[in-house]
């Protein structure tokens, strides 16, 4: 499989997506979820990371943060809990070998309604899955947090929530994303959206032809497609890969172990 671009652009939401190696059920213990969330914990205090919500399954994991600095804080960030964890478990298990998928995918969020989706989006996906019947039964994703804020060690960035989801008090917030839950679970909590993992952005049509333009190069051939009206998405291009039986999305799939290149 050819070589995954490597982009950054400062000042937007990500989605990342970081699946274990071949789909393993690498992180299938509770001692390894809390150690990456711990390890996350650690990347907020280092290095700034802002953290938006999150969500740690048996064989991969999802994290939506905010870029305000224009640095290198989300690859920095990546590196740190992506290695240690990695190192950790094989150390601890004697076992040899990569971790991770060595890409992680990055998808570009328009801020408000599509924010709120994407959360809800990951705080489901324990749910999809069949491991539980709310998010609040599964303790290795943002939800709880969100409902409840921690006073010591939160993850979540709380001010910046607020702000990007155009609330004043973090009650209204809660309250309302207690709802939207209990609707989607009762509405379509079953129902995958490749739009929020396997795209380079998703949001308004204004939004997606922005990182577009940002792109430059790297988005050329892309397509921005219409998903449902007010929803749009800079699609990926497909490749085959291995044996001909799989698709690659390339160009959005980061090396993150390497400091990617910013573009102007």
């Amino acid at each position: 499989m050819a070589r995954a671009h490597r982009y950054y652009i400062p000042g937007h939401i990500w989605h990342l997506t970081h699946r274990c190696h071949k789909k393993e059920f690498l992180l299938k213990f509770s001692k390894d979820r809390k150690r990456w969330l711990e390890l996350l914990f650690e990347a907020k205090k280092r290095y700034g990371l802002i953290v938006l919500n999150y969500t740690v399954t048996s064989n991969h994991v999802h994290l939506i943060v905010f870029d305000d600095s224009g640095k290198d804080v989300i690859p920095r960030s990546v590196q740190l809990v992506a290695g240690r964890t990695g190192q950790e478990y094989n150390r601890r298990k004697q076992r040899k070998g990569a971790f991770w998928e060595d890409r992680y995918h990055a998808t570009a969020v328009e801020n408000n309604q599509h924010l709120i989706q994407c959360m809800i989006y990951i705080d489901l996906n324990m749910v999809r899955a069949g491991a539980v019947d709310h998010p609040s039964e599964w303790p290795w994703s943002g939800y709880n947090e969100i409902q409840k804020p921690k006073k010591r060690y939160s993850i979540i960035d709380y001010n910046h929530l607020l702000l990007l989801l155009n609330y004043k008090n973090y009650s209204d917030l809660t309250k309302a994303y207690r709802k939207w839950i209990e609707v989607t679970l009762k509405e379509k909590a079953g129902t995958r959206d490749s739009r929020w993992s396997q795209s380079i952005a998703t949001g308004s049509r204004q939004f997606v032809e922005k990182i577009k333009r940002e792109l430059g190069s790297i988005a050329r051939g892309r397509q921005v497609a219409d998903t449902s009206g007010e929803y749009h998405e800079l699609k990926e291009t497909q490749a085959l890969y291995g044996n001909g039986t799989h698709w690659s999305e390339q160009g959005n799939t980061v090396n993150w172990n390497v400091l990617p290149e910013t573009l102007v």
